[in-house]
């Protein structure tokens, strides 16, 4: 039997893991990917006439955290599957990020460079970027009107879309010409007054659903223990919202938001039925 001996190149046989991104390296940059964090070398090109560095991080499918140096970058995948977990599993983003972390380290993820603040910004930054082309505005010039980055629903009568009143017949049933829709709320999407209002940047203010905060009550059913639970949320702004949206398929009406400020208390711009005219 051979004797033990420590040696210099004791575990070169071994396949390295994956390397822990501990501390900020002026050298890389910090990549943030589903399968996690990774440093990577990147060199950017300063030829004649040369796209500036952030634009050549976006040529690759990467999202600089900062537009003029950037040190961390998102890639496509990471922010569309961010939004789909916030969507679909109302994953937060401190959540999604811990995930990364432990993504990239499962034994230590505590050590993973923190880049939640840089993903919270970045997420709402790229959500911005796709509103517009998922409203027909990636590609051209005009700026998108109040209400225009809602889509409205494609199935119910819309004068001069789907429908032509001056072909309309006096004979023709009245449900033709009529949009039922219905009313509803959401009584945990609760918004804190804000602590600097200077901080509180409007990114699309209208131009998809608007929030109204002086309200009325209506004639709905009045819920005394939400009520009586949310008057006591002083530092509240709103304790819910609430809309209208098509009975028949299920798309809100644009401009139909209305923010909760106790239980029920909402006013809402449609109700019923309204036939067209």
């Amino acid at each position: 039997m051979d004797k033990w001996c420590d040696t210099d190149d004791e575990g070169d046989h071994l396949t390295e893991g994956p390397w822990i991104p501990l501390v900020n390296d002026p050298r890389t940059t910090t990549v943030v990917d589903t399968s996690g964090l990774h440093s990577l070398m990147i060199k950017f090109c300063w030829c004649t006439n040369t796209l500036s560095p952030d634009m050549q991080l976006f040529e690759m499918g990467l999202f600089p955290a900062s537009f003029t140096s950037p040190k961390t970058a998102f890639t496509f995948a990471v922010l569309d599957d961010f939004l789909l977990d916030n969507l679909e599993c109302e994953t937060s983003a401190m959540n999604y990020y811990s995930k990364l972390r432990r993504v990239t380290s499962s034994v230590f993820p505590h050590l993973v460079l923190d880049r939640y603040r840089e993903l919270v910004r970045v997420g709402r930054q790229w959500k911005q970027v796709k509103q517009p082309k998922w409203h027909g505005f990636g590609h051209e010039k005009r700026k998108p009107k109040a209400g225009e980055l809602a889509l409205f629903c494609p199935a119910c009568p819309q004068p001069g879309v789907n429908v032509n009143l001056s072909d309309r017949n006096g004979s023709d049933p009245a449900w033709l010409y009529s949009r039922s829709l219905v009313m509803d709320g959401n009584f945990k999407a609760e918004h804190l007054y804000p602590a600097n209002l200077t901080d509180e940047v409007a990114l699309t203010d209208g131009l998809g659903f608007m929030a109204q905060d002086t309200v009325q009550r209506s004639d709905c059913n009045n819920h005394q223990v939400v009520n009586q639970a949310n008057a006591l949320r002083h530092k509240l702004k709103a304790t819910g919202i609430g809309g209208c949206a098509c009975t028949r398929h299920g798309c809100f009406i644009p401009h139909s938001m209305v923010d909760f400020q106790k239980g029920e208390r909402f006013a809402v711009q449609y109700t019923g039925s309204a036939e067209l005219s």
